[in-house]
């Protein structure tokens, strides 16, 4: 099955404390329906010291968000989108908006 999310889209947050929010995909984690979005969800994670070269402390980054709870951005449009599938005429399978019909794929 064909990916409607995939790394390096850029996705808008439709709930949770960051909606609204925009960012990439850095990460799809498709066994977990999850994604990791830049910018968004930041956590707080303890860190030991390890070794010399890396010191210790309290380290913030991205958790992942459930793919419920993002929409691809229409780049016609600039708003988020629902993603749909087509043929193209060379028997490729692109993405594609639903409301725009904007090929989605580069």
């Amino acid at each position: 099955m064909a990916a409607k999310i995939r790394k390096g889209d850029r996705v808008q947050v439709l709930a949770g404390r960051d909606k609204g929010r925009r960012g990439e995909v850095l990460a799809v984690l498709p066994k977990a329906n999850r994604a990791v979005v830049q910018g968004v969800n930041i956590v707080k994670r303890h860190q030991k010291p390890q070794g010399i070269n890396q010191p210790g402390g309290i380290e913030e980054k991205e958790a992942s968000i459930h793919l419920s709870n993002i929409a691809l951005i229409d780049p016609k449009t600039d708003k988020p989108t629902r993603v749909g599938f087509t043929e193209l005429a060379d028997g490729k399978k692109v993405r594609v908006a639903r409301p725009s019909g904007e090929v989605l794929d580069r």
